[in-house]
């Protein structure tokens, strides 16, 4: 599962990965914008993200991490919508990784800065959807495309295997 944080809307994703190949679950927005306070947003948040968990089961939580931004109130606002998704994604017993921005936009599209539209059409390709999801929900998919080729348990072994070749570069056997 993968999930874009945001405190008026939260894009969600969730794909099942297997053999190599992306399997599109469901996507979505959590749009809490009307709510009139901030309280009553993290709780829609938090208990809409837990109960997709609950539904649809998924092994781990790929979270966007927060840029910082030059509003520090906006932050502050984002970090707590960011929190209330932890806390969604604890209660249910899940463990969750983080990826930036740019790392997503380097998975998805090849080219870290790059624009939202380039992200929602290349998902609708990787995932072979009718439509282009919204912006919130396309930076979820890619989230959790991105936890696939990076985080899972596949990757980590070739990442590893990557690593232990290069380090017996130079080094002579000696078969006396």
């Amino acid at each position: 599962m993968g999930v874009d944080p945001g405190s008026r809307m939260t894009g969600y994703g969730i794909l099942r990965f297997h053999n190599n190949q992306y399997h599109h679950i469901t996507h979505g927005t959590i749009n809490v914008a009307s709510l009139p306070t901030l309280a009553q947003r993290l709780r829609v948040i938090h208990e809409t993200l837990y109960e997709l968990i609950e539904t649809h089961k998924p092994r781990t939580v790929a979270i966007e991490q927060a840029f910082v931004h030059k509003n520090p109130k906006t932050a502050l606002i984002l970090g707590q919508a960011r929190g209330a998704i932890i806390v969604a994604v604890g209660r249910a017993g899940l463990s969750f990784e983080e990826y930036t921005p740019r790392q997503v936009k380097q998975a998805i599209v090849g080219y870290g800065a790059a624009g939202k539209e380039q992200v929602q059409h290349m998902i609708k390709a990787l995932l072979n959807l009718e439509l282009e999801p919204d912006s919130d929900a396309a930076d979820a998919l890619g989230v959790a495309i991105t936890h696939c080729q990076t985080g899972s348990p596949l990757a980590q072994f070739a990442r590893r295997s990557r690593t232990r070749k290069s380090s017996f570069r130079g080094m002579k056997i000696d078969d006396r």
